[in-house]
């Protein structure tokens, strides 16, 4: 699990998707912090991604490079902490270039449920599904041509 963490670490721009009445919403967002299995974001609360986020908070996020990506779900939770939040702020630029303080901003983070590390670059590909709810991990790999 610690190699899937770490990628994410590695990869702050990934795909976020929300829905709004059973149609998916794909965006894409900077992971502003990460504490363990806990990815944090900030957003506008005049933005329709916000307004989606508190209507329905289950979403998915994708991290991408090479042959490898890294794909969450979960429920996303509004209640930051303030420290948070001004460490949020005061450690990424382009929010100081957007806005004057970081109470002007909305955030959430997401508590990782479920993650699926894959590599394409090994034969066979690796896939690795963790179920952090459960605690559960399961391997399997894609099938080879035929």
């Amino acid at each position: 699990m610690e190699r899937a963490l770490q990628f994410l670490r590695s990869h702050k721009d990934v795909a976020l998707a929300t829905s709004e009445d059973n149609i998916p919403k794909l965006r894409i967002f900077r992971v502003m912090k990460q504490e363990g299995n806990v990815l944090y974001f900030a957003t506008s609360e005049a933005k329709a991604v916000w307004r989606e986020l508190r209507k329905n908070p289950n979403v998915e996020l994708i991290a991408y490079e090479g042959n490898i990506s890294v794909r969450c779900s979960g429920m996303v939770n509004f209640n930051v902490e303030d420290v948070t939040k001004r460490w949020i702020y005061e450690h990424n630029e382009v929010l100081q270039r957007l806005y004057t303080s970081y109470d002007q901003m909305a955030y959430f983070c997401l508590p990782i449920a479920e993650m699926d590390y894959y590599d394409l670059q090994p034969t066979p590909p690796e896939f690795l599904h963790y179920d952090l709810m459960a605690g559960e991990v399961s391997e399997g790999f894609m099938p080879k041509r035929i």
